[in-house]
């Protein structure tokens, strides 16, 4: 039988263990620790201090950033210590956050908004999109074998997998609308995907869901590969966006003064960073995902292809419009209220990951 293949790194069963049980520890501490940052620290429409004080550690889950970060030697010229966390997936972020265990997380539209609805305030600090947001989707729907699906008006009545702590939910019920499908006429079974989406991909390999939303690169390669000879099918969804990507941060990481000012300059760097993978999509791809992920040199550049060819706005007018739609979908069908998404958004960051990937001449040899 076929199976599908898992894109989590080398040995990452026993990591993930190992970081669930040091959050679980740490969670009783957490309420007190964010009670007691609230009540002193930097404001939130203070400026931006512009002077990191010497021992501030920024506590970062995001692979992909680090290995370009130690790629080309920026974690060391910024002036601070990164200490990288292998916490991808919004969930894990959100509990990282809830146990005071990070500081920065990476994430699409939905973990920012569903921090909050679990009463973690959090701000957005840089944005990215696809530069081509017009024809490029992020998430396909992954169709099982026996299904009998072979439009969006056929789920009508299917199981289909629902992460209400992901963007995948978002496609779930944007699609939904689209399609004039009402929620009673299908069965949302709420099941959290992986990074490597074989947790979505083996569920419907196996026959427990009818349809689910996995990421339109290599997931989806490999399961049309495995399962296709057995009828398994991919559908585009209606044309909307999932492509926005998130970096965002727990307010009492803001309240620090010194981890503030860190930010600020962690934010350019991160805009630098986006800059560098859309012009080095083969540089990722061997000395990232083939070298450090263990991908085959074609799967490697399929994903590479995936980080790259993105645009890191100056302004946010259109975040704050995406992170909107995704509230304004999810609100209601999850029971959470709605709330206006600017103030998801730190505005003081807003041109910084932008002046990063528009980087003058010098920098960032010159002062970071």
């Amino acid at each position: 039988m076929a199976t599908t293949r898992s894109y989590w790194p080398r040995g990452s069963t026993t990591l993930a263990a190992f970081v669930i049980a040091s959050i679980a520890l740490l969670f009783a501490f957490a309420p007190a620790r964010r009670a007691a940052a609230s009540r002193q620290g930097l404001a939130l429409s203070a400026p931006l201090p512009d002077r990191v004080p010497p021992g501030v550690v920024l506590r970062v889950g995001d692979p992909v950033t680090r290995w370009v970060f130690e790629h080309n030697g920026w974690d060391k010229k910024v002036p601070f210590r990164i200490e990288w966390a292998e916490i991808t997936g919004g969930p894990e972020v959100t509990e990282a956050f809830h146990a005071g265990a990070l500081d920065v997380g990476f994430g699409a539209s939905v973990p920012p908004i569903h921090a909050i609805w679990m009463g973690i305030p959090v701000r957005i600090i840089a944005f990215r999109e696809y530069a081509d947001r017009v024809s490029r989707q992020a998430y396909v729907f992954g169709i099982a074998p026996k299904a009998h699906i072979r439009t969006l008006a056929d789920l009508r009545g299917k199981r289909i997998a629902f992460s209400p702590s992901q963007v995948q939910a978002q496609v779930v019920i944007e699609t939904l609308k689209a399609a004039g499908i009402r929620r009673d006429e299908v069965t949302l079974v709420e099941l959290s995907s992986n990074i490597g989406g074989d947790v979505y991909t083996n569920a419907l390999a196996s026959g427990s869901i009818d349809a689910a939303p996995i990421r339109a690169e290599v997931v989806a390669q490999h399961y049309i590969r495995d399962f296709g000879p057995r009828g398994a099918r991919l559908l585009k969804h209606p044309p909307f966006r999932d492509d926005g990507a998130n970096v965002y941060v727990p307010e009492t990481a803001l309240a620090d003064p010194g981890k503030a000012a860190a930010l600020r300059v962690f934010a350019r760097y991160w805009g630098l960073a986006q800059a560098w993978i859309n012009d080095h999509p083969e540089e990722l791809a061997r000395g990232y995902f083939v070298e450090k992920r263990g991908l085959p040199i074609d799967d490697a550049r399929v994903m590479a292809a995936y980080y790259s060819d993105v645009a890191v706005p100056r302004n946010w007018a259109g975040a704050i419009a995406y992170q909107q739609a995704a509230i304004d979908t999810l609100a209601p069908e999850t029971k959470h209220p709605r709330f206006d998404a600017a103030t998801l958004f730190d505005r003081r960051f807003e041109t910084i990951a932008g002046d990063g990937a528009s980087p003058s001449p010098g920098w960032p040899q010159g002062k970071s």
